[in-house]
C-alpha cells in the first residue's frame, strides 16, 4: 500500500567488491583483492553522479561487505550515512535479504543493501517489474558480478516489496 505523500522509493542492491581467498582465512574474513579496492569506490562515484545516494544502508557483516561499503561510503562523502551491519545478510537466502528490505522503516526514501551472490542476483530478479529497463533486466540475468548493482524505483512501502513490483532502472558493474 503506498502512503499518500510518499516520493518514489529507491532500492539499490549491490554485491560486495571482488573478494580475496588468502590461505588459511576463512569465507566470512576475506579481504577485498586491489581490484576489489579500486570497484568498491567507483561503484560509489556511480551512484553519486547517478542521484542514487541511499538514506540508509544495510550491510552484511562479513569483512568482504564491510569493506566495500566503506569505500562505496568514502566515494560518497559527506553525503554517506552510517550503515547497519547486520550479520543474517552473510551469504543469506533470497528470503532473508528481502525481509531485511520489508523492515526498513517507511521514513526512509533510498536505501543501499551490500550482500552477497547468489541473493543479490535472485532478489533482483525477483523484483524486478513489467516496465524494468530491458537491458538493465538482461545484464543482471547475466550474471552479478563482484561490484555490481541494481537500481530500483517503486511507489510502495517497503514492507509491501514481494515480487515484480519495484522498476528495475539501472544495473552497473565495475
Amino acid at each position: 500500500m503506498s502512503s499518500p505523500t510518499s516520493l518514489p522509493k529507491t532500492l539499490v542492491i549491490m554485491r560486495h567488491a571482488e573478494a580475496d581467498m588468502p590461505w588459511g582465512t576463512g569465507d566470512f574474513d576475506r579481504p577485498l583483492t586491489r581490484r576489489g579496492r579500486e570497484q568498491a569506490p567507483a561503484a560509489g562515484r556511480w551512484l553519486l553522479e547517478h542521484g542514487a545516494v541511499p538514506e540508509m544502508i544495510l550491510c552484511s557483516a562479513a569483512l568482504r561487505t564491510r569493506q566495500t561499503c566503506t569505500w562505496v561510503a568514502d566515494a560518497l562523502g559527506d553525503e554517506a550515512p552510517t550503515a547497519s551491519l547486520d550479520e543474517r545478510l552473510y551469504n543469506c537466502s533470497p528470503a532473508t535479504l528481502l525481509t531485511a528490505v520489508n523492515r526498513v522503516p517507511e521514513t526512509v526514501d533510498s536505501l543501499l543493501v551490500i550482500a552477497h551472490y547468489p541473493a543479490v542476483q535472485e532478489v533482483t530478479e525477483r523484483l524486478a517489474s513489467r516496465d524494468s529497463d530491458y537491458d538493465a533486466v538482461m545484464d543482471a540475468s547475466a550474471g552479478f558480478p563482484p561490484s555490481s548493482l541494481a537500481v530500483f524505483s517503486f511507489d510502495a512501502d517497503w514492507a509491501a516489496l514481494d515480487g515484480a513490483d519495484a522498476r528495475l532502472t539501472a544495473f552497473a558493474a565495475f
